[in-house]
C-alpha cells in the first residue's frame, strides 16, 4: 500500500467529532499511523520515523546519555592535557612492575591517591623500588671539627629525610659499634694476631691478652635526626682511636649498601639547620634508642 496514499485516505476521513480535538492529538494520531505504517516490509522508510523521535536526545534517558558521554569526553582531555608527568611515569612504570603496582592499587589514574601512597611507602620502608642496592656509589665525605674523644657529637648527613627503616639501620651499627667498645674491642695493646701470618698455626698468649690495661667506652647518646641530619653524642673512654676507623668501615659499606650517606663529621656543635630542643616528629624528628 502506498504510504502517502493511505495517509490522505486515512485524514480525509475524519469524523466531524475529531475535528473538534485539540491539535497536539490530531497530531499524535497521525505520529501513530506513521510508526504502523512503517513496520511493514516496505523499502523501511517509516523507520527513520522511529529513530528521529528516540535519537532526539530530548528524552530524559537521551540527555542522560549525552551527559556521560561529554563528562567522559571531558576526563580523556584532561588525562591528555592536564595530567601530571610525574603521574604518568609512575603509571607506565607499574606496567612492568608488581611491588609498585601492588602500592598504587586502585589509585591509579588519580594523582592526588598516588602521591600519597607512594609518600606513605617511602617514609615506611625506603626508596627500594627498582634496585637490590639503596645506598650511594659516591663515597662520603669526613671531616674533623675539635673532636674531643670524652664528650662529642658525631654527626651524618644523607641525601634527604631518613625514612623508620634507615633509622633503624644506622642506629643498629651505632648501637653495635658502642657494645663492642664497651668490652674493650678497641684496644691496641693487644692485637697479636693483626699482623701474624697465616699460612702456620699462629701462637696467642692468652696471659698477655689478660694483662694488658683495659680500654672501654664510657657513654653514648640515643641516635637522633632532624631533615636529613643525623648525630650522636660519644665518650670512647680509654678506647683507642682506631674505634673511629672500625666505625667508619662500617659505614662505608652502609653507605654503599642501604641508605646513603653524604657526609660525616666527628665534632662540631649545630650542624645544617639543627634547632637544639626540637623533639617534634611533625617536624622531621625521629631517633633510635640506645
Amino acid at each position: 500500500m502506498n504510504i502517502c496514499s493511505s495517509a490522505f485516505n486515512h485524514c480525509s476521513s475524519i469524523s466531524p467529532n475529531q475535528k473538534m480535538l485539540p491539535k497536539f492529538v490530531l497530531r499524535t494520531e497521525r505520529a501513530k499511523f506513521y510508526i504502523r505504517a512503517g513496520d511493514g516490509d516496505g523499502d523501511g522508510g517509516g523507520g527513520s520515523v522511529v529513530d528521529d523521535v528516540r535519537g532526539s536526545g530530548t528524552t530524559a534517558r537521551g540527555r542522560r546519555l549525552l551527559r556521560v558521554r561529554e563528562e567522559k569526553r571531558k576526563r580523556e582531555y584532561d588525562r591528555l592535557h592536564n595530567y601530571p608527568s610525574w603521574a604518568k611515569v609512575l603509571e607506565d612504570a607499574a606496567k612492568n612492575d608488581v611491588e609498585l603496582r601492588n602500592v598504587l592499587g586502585d589509585s591509579i589514574g588519580k594523582p592526588e591517591q598516588m602521591r600519597k601512597k607512594v609518600e606513605d611507602r617511602i617514609r615506611k620502608k625506603g626508596r627500594d623500588f627498582h634496585k637490590a642496592k639503596t645506598g650511594s656509589v659516591v663515597a662520603f665525605k669526613v671531616t674533623f671539627r675539635d673532636f674531643s674523644p670524652v664528650g662529642s657529637n658525631i654527626w651524618f648527613k644523607l641525601y634527604g629525610p631518613p625514612s623508620d627503616r634507615d633509622v633503624d639501620l644506622i642506629g643498629s651499627v651505632i648501637q653495635s659499634w658502642y657494645v663492642l667498645g664497651r668490652l674493650g674491642a678497641y684496644n691496641s695493646s693487644n692485637l697479636q694476631l693483626a699482623n701474624a701470618s697465616m699460612e702456620y698455626n699462629p701462637l696467642y698468649d692468652a696471659d698477655k691478652g689478660f694483662s694488658v690495661m683495659p680500654s672501654s667506652f664510657h657513654d653514648i647518646g640515643d641516635v637522633e635526626f632532624q631533615d636529613n641530619w643525623g648525630r650522636v653524642w660519644v665518650d670512647i673512654g680509654t678506647s683507642d682511636y682506631f674505634a673511629l676507623d672500625v666505625l667508619l668501615n662500617c659505614l662505608t659499606v652502609l653507605s654503599s649498601e642501604y641508605l646513603g650517606i653524604q657526609q660525616v663529621v666527628f665534632g662540631g656543635r649545630s650542624m645544617g639547620d639543627w634547632e637544639e630542643g626540637m623533639k617534634n616528629p611533625e617536624d622531621g624528628y625521629k631517633y633510635f634508642k640506645i
